[in-house]
């Protein structure tokens, strides 16, 4: 199961990353599109996709926009794909995997840099609930 808790994330003056609550039940071999709506005073921003699995730190994925676009090794563009279409950055995973059981998120550039506390501290809301989560 997916479950989705609302979250913004505000990175410098207007901009904010915000994701919508809802469940989605998926298995194995199934697609899931996880959804992120952005707002961003950069006219050409950019978007990051990461990944949490339990005790472990977040794992980058993907970006898009304004520097380009790039997926990490780990997560092939034939099943880890986003596409910008403003004001969202959908996260797409095809051939769904239990080894893909995890927390996503998606960031504006300014959130993620810095150091990894900081990082692992916007990741969570501020009653500490998930972003996403698929079990």
């Amino acid at each position: 199961m997916l479950k989705k808790t609302s979250v913004d994330t505000v990175c410098k003056g207007e901009d904010k990353v915000m994701q919508k609550s809802g469940d989605v039940i998926a298995a194995e071999g199934d697609t899931v599109t996880l959804d992120c709506t952005f707002e961003s005073s950069d006219p050409s921003p950019s978007l990051f996709w990461y990944k949490q699995e339990v005790h472990s730190f977040p794992k980058y994925m993907l970006k898009r926009g304004g520097y380009g676009t790039d997926n990490a090794q780990e997560f092939q563009k034939d099943r880890f794909d986003a596409k910008i279409n403003k004001p969202s950055v959908p996260l797409k995973i095809q051939k769904l995997q239990l080894s893909d059981s995890a927390v996503y998120y998606c960031v504006l550039r300014p959130t993620v840099t810095g150091n990894n506390k900081t990082l692992y501290k916007n990741l969570w809301s501020k009653d500490n609930r998930k972003l996403h989560n698929i079990h």
